[in-house]
């Protein structure tokens, strides 16, 4: 049973950080593509940052670009979203995904190219 495990969520302040971690159990995870997403009330789930097919690149959504890295740990079995300078606009759940193996580049933001998911976490921005 594939389970993803989303943490680290909670309560910032605009400027502020938050170090995002999602933990993967059940399946083989070096060699499997993953990304975050997100969630804002009233919104659609958008995309947030992905690895691209190698993992050798990194991908983020232009609202994130620059404030936000994603990075892995495969010895830990842990994908990670960095999040610095905080603004309101970045208050949502926050998703980590596995991807479906064999996704071209110009469909590694989209939602329905992944295949499991966490239960989320919540991040709020607010002063």
């Amino acid at each position: 049973q594939v389970q993803l495990v989303e943490s680290g969520g909670g309560l910032v302040r605009p400027g502020e950080s938050l170090r995002l971690s999602c933990e993967v159990s059940g399946l083989t995870f070096n060699n499997r593509d993953m990304g975050w997403f997100r969630q804002a009330p009233g919104k659609e789930r958008e995309f947030v940052a992905t690895f691209s097919r190698t993992g050798s690149m990194t991908y983020y959504a232009d609202s994130v670009k620059g404030r936000f890295t994603i990075s892995r740990d495969n010895a830990k079995n842990t994908i990670y979203l960095q999040m610095n300078t905080l603004e309101p606009e970045d208050t949502a759940v926050y998703y980590c995904a596995v991807r479906k193996s064999g996704t071209i580049t110009s469909e590694l933001r989209n939602s329905n190219r992944y295949i499991y998911w966490g239960q989320g976490t919540q991040v709020t921005v607010s002063s």
